[in-house]
């Protein structure tokens, strides 16, 4: 059940011409328990996918909306999260598959398709903050620092970094601008009612100085998973 549930979550790139497509998809606690872990018991997310298709390499942009159910670190009271994660992620075509950094991974040329459940897993679970605290713990101010602003995020702006994950005069792409064409999607009509009852855009900072174990464990289930 597991490889045939997760199957619904490739995207067959070999096929595609050299333009932008936009995926849709969709996970509820099914997703999750395909995991081996024991933070998310529960959990529903919304994702969509834009790929850019060149002859050198793809580009991802993922945008997830996700509500998952954590147990509060100090009442151990269970209570709903709201994460909010965008993270790009690009593909480069190489004679071999080998991960170079969280935004760069190497893939063989003539690749069939990608699963990307497995990187829709992983940021969702890492925008889990490290110490877990049901709202009515936290002080007004936390709040108000958990909030995410896209508009502040400079993690797409920094024209430093994306010239080091090219090798190539290709230029950035402006995503904001370009539109895709959709070609898949898990939503059905009927989720198209829902789309106005989700939660407020919140998201946790970890501390600067913690160590965060979760990379380790992510680690290994990517080593399960594949």
């Amino acid at each position: 059940m597991k490889k045939n549930y997760l199957d619904t979550f490739k995207i067959d790139i070999f096929r595609l011409d050299n333009k932008q497509y936009v995926h849709e998809f969709e996970g509820d606690d099914v997703f999750f328990a395909q995991f081996e872990q024991d933070i998310i018991s529960k959990g529903h997310f919304k994702a969509i996918v834009t790929l850019d298709k060149s002859e050198t390499m793809i580009q991802l942009l993922y945008n997830i909306e996700a509500l998952v159910e954590l147990t509060c670190d100090k009442s151990l009271e269970l209570y709903e999260e709201p994460i909010q994660v965008k993270h790009r992620l690009i593909l480069k075509y190489a004679d071999h598959t080998e991960e170079i950094t969280d935004e760069l991974m190497l893939i063989e040329r003539g690749t069939q398709q990608i699963n990307i459940a497995q990187d829709l897993f992983d940021f969702i679970f890492l925008e889990i903050p490290i110490k877990k605290l049901h709202p009515k713990f936290r002080t007004q101010d936390e709040v108000l620092e958990n909030h995410f602003d896209w508009e502040d995020d400079e993690a797409f702006d920094d024209e430093d970094d994306d010239e080091a994950l090219w090798d190539d005069d290709e230029a950035s792409l402006d995503w904001e601008d370009e539109e895709g064409e959709l070609v898949y999607t898990t939503r059905t009509e009927e989720d198209e009612d829902d789309d106005e009852d989700e939660p407020a855009d919140n998201e946790t900072e970890s501390p600067d100085d913690a160590i965060d174990p979760r990379w380790a464990a992510l680690k290994n289930l990517r080593n399960n998973f594949n």
